[in-house]
């Protein structure tokens, strides 16, 4: 049986995430990732990347065929849409987004309206390290139906629902 995943801002190839990661060097960087990936998902797994596969580059897209599994892509501010063709050899499928379960899959965060009456949840990439918050009672707090699943918010491990604390 196969579980579905999700990750978002791989950036593979991009030398400045890789720094800010604390990576060494990008190669360092793009290693860890696909160890930590094929760590979690096996080959009947599928998984869901939320963007930002690189940083406007195609060259490093042959490294998605290292990673375990099928993989479906919503594209990401820096995944340009002159690559997609190139992207498709690598991978199942290229959206802008996707409802899975009745959970919307985005790489930026959508606006909270979406959330009152189409979605209970997002999960999204973008905003890496940061979180959505929202102010309650005049006391801001995170926002809940927003879900982060960028590289370093999973410990580079593409998550299941129930991970993520979705009961579905």
């Amino acid at each position: 049986m196969s579980i579905v995943r999700f990750i978002a801002d791989l950036h593979l190839g991009h030398q400045n995430m890789a720094t800010r990661r604390g990576f060494e060097t990008v190669e360092e960087h793009d290693e860890h990732v696909i160890a930590q990936w094929n760590s979690v998902v096996s080959k009947r797994d599928v998984t869901y990347v939320l963007g930002d596969v690189t940083m406007e580059k195609a060259g490093s897209y042959p490294l998605l065929d290292r990673l375990n599994g099928l993989k479906h892509v919503v594209l990401g501010n820096h995944d340009r849409r002159q690559d997609v063709r190139k992207l498709l050899e690598h991978v199942e499928s290229v959206a802008g987004m996707v409802n899975y379960k009745g959970v919307i899959l985005t790489h930026c965060p959508i606006h909270p309206m979406e959330l009152e009456y189409r979605f209970p949840k997002n999960i999204h990439g973008h905003i890496h390290d940061n979180q959505v918050m929202t102010v309650v009672n005049g006391l801001e707090e995170i926002d809940e139906r927003y879900i982060c699943v960028s590289c370093e918010r999973v410990d580079y491990k593409p998550k299941d629902l129930i991970e993520l604390g979705i009961k579905n």
